[in-house]
């Protein structure tokens, strides 16, 4: 990686904590913006060459929305990143989560922090930091960064470092440190980046990133804005699209998803593959609601009627939530394979949403709750105020089972099509 390789926008981060200019007014730096912009492996690589230019024998942090995260996000492109190897070694000791950076006369201990909670705070107490790197820090709670920040505070060459996608505009990290007026409040440098402020991007693969995100995501991860998320939560839902009237030339495989209730609805969908194609139809829907009926069936009436419902078709698994523990144990008794859905609300809707906007996910017009339940599920407006995405907690539940369909057993290929490219 040389300067010329990079984008003004880059050059700028590995810079500005050098440049006498940037570094005696600046304490911090926020990068925000689209995904694979090129801001992480810089931000890393600068954070680095600051911390071992500056410092000996001294502590630093690394913080993720877990260990495993920073692990994989900084912590191992830091170890294969050619710039950093020709001067330090870099050795990742897993047992106490420490990387260990040696060069140049100089030896620094980077310690890794996981944020995901609010009691996270209390793993980053009693210990010293020159400086701070917060890697995905909207998805951290404030008090674990309020902790971590008050970690430096007695180093006075301290600096912090900050990148993020975007979230909601009610989210504490945007008040506090990006919207107008609040990074100089902190003495911080804003750079808002776009995918095209990463050179190594092409622009094919500007092109397929921009498919990989319908509605609010497409907003925050391809635009790179602060926007809520409202209204309708599958906009990109379109009956012409994604609704059949005739079924498609379907192939052997199916599933079932299943969203589990005693008084609040049970639902079964049934999936198949079309032949030939990765895409998916929904053939059929299974809707009781005990509240509705003024009866409560158990665990055995619903598989007798999950055995009825499914007549010929043997799916190849049947996706519960696992928070289910009793259905799941009397399918289990019965002989079905059943696989613990992922349960991931966010990344599932994720998930679902660019399915149905690049229309892999088909719904017969005979699963009439489902198609109702997609004009009904929407964001919680409240929870939006607040920073928060959450759907409203009704009218859900077909909408449930989906998503465990769509996160579980297709998800990884998406997870798979999002990983960024080696390199900036």
């Amino acid at each position: 990686m040389t300067l010329s390789e990079l984008s003004p926008k880059q050059k700028t981060v590995l810079k500005w904590a050098f440049m006498p200019s940037t570094r005696d007014k600046y304490k911090a730096i926020i990068c925000d913006g689209a995904v694979r912009s090129g801001k992480t492996v810089c931000m890393l690589t600068a954070f680095i060459l600051w911390a071992m230019r500056n410092f000996n024998g001294q502590n630093f942090g690394i913080c993720g929305k877990t260990v495993a995260s920073a692990e994989r996000n900084i912590v191992r492109p830091a170890q294969e990143q050619a710039d950093l190897q020709a001067y330090f070694s870099l050795t990742y000791r897993r047992a106490d989560h420490v990387l260990m950076v040696r060069g140049l006369g100089r030896e620094n201990r980077f310690y890794i922090f996981g944020g995901k909670d609010e009691s996270s705070y209390a793993l980053i107490q009693g210990i010293t930091l020159a400086g701070v790197l917060f890697d995905e820090v909207a998805l951290m709670p404030r008090s674990f960064v309020d902790q971590a920040i008050a970690r430096t505070l007695s180093e006075p060459q301290a600096k912090l470092w900050f990148n993020c996608n975007p979230e909601g505009p009610g989210h504490w990290f945007y008040q506090e440190w990006v919207r107008e007026g609040q990074p100089e409040k902190h003495d911080a440098l804003h750079i808002h980046f776009l995918m095209g402020d990463n050179p190594t991007m092409t622009p094919e693969q500007l092109a397929k990133a921009e498919t990989m995100y319908q509605g609010v995501f497409r907003d925050r991860y391809i635009l790179g804005l602060w926007v809520a998320a409202e209204g309708r939560i599958y906009d990109m839902f379109s009956e012409t699209r994604n609704v059949v009237d005739t079924l498609p030339d379907l192939a052997g495989d199916c599933y079932v998803s299943c969203d589990y209730g005693t008084q609040n609805p049970t639902v079964f969908l049934l999936w198949r593959r079309v032949r030939g194609a990765e895409r998916w139809v929904c053939v059929r829907e299974y809707y009781y609601s005990g509240r509705d009926k003024r009866r409560q069936k158990t665990d055995s009436e619903f598989a007798d009627d999950l055995k009825r419902w499914l007549g010929e078709d043997k799916p190849r698994a049947i996706v519960v939530d696992p928070s289910a523990a009793s259905f799941i144990a009397e399918l289990q008794q019965r002989g079905w394979a059943v696989q613990g859905a992922d349960n991931d609300v966010l990344d599932g809707i994720r998930v679902t949403a660019h399915r149905i906007g690049a229309g892999e996910l088909l719904f017969s017009r005979d699963c009439t709750h489902t198609l109702e339940e997609f004009q009904a599920y929407v964001w919680d407006e409240k929870a939006g105020q607040q920073g928060l995405d959450k759907p409203v907690k009704a009218n859900d539940h077909c909408m449930d089972a989906m998503r465990y369909f769509s996160r579980t057993i297709l998800g990884r290929q998406v997870v798979a099509a999002r990983r960024r490219p080696k390199g900036l």
